[in-house]
């Protein structure tokens, strides 16, 4: 489920978010097993304001199971 939220979350490009970041937000959804899970997707500057933007997703199930979540993260380039 991680996975397929960083592949929705990378069709915004550098451009789009250029603006934004820092930015994140987190959800409730229900996992392909059928649990209710917590989603956390966040768009971070990889290494300094202006470059490459960092794009970190997080599936758990609830506060107190956040160390145990599956994590996800790839870069969106600032020259693709």
């Amino acid at each position: 489920m991680a996975r397929d939220e960083l592949a929705r979350a990378m069709t915004l490009s550098w451009r789009d978010l250029k603006g934004i970041v820092p930015w994140g937000d987190t959800f409730e959804g229900v996992s392909p097993a059928g649990r209710y899970v917590e989603v956390e997707r966040s768009y971070i500057w990889a290494s300094e304001p202006g470059g490459d933007i960092l794009c970190e997703v997080t599936v758990y199930g609830g506060p107190s199971r956040y160390e145990h979540g599956a994590r996800v993260s790839k870069v969106i380039s600032r020259h693709a």
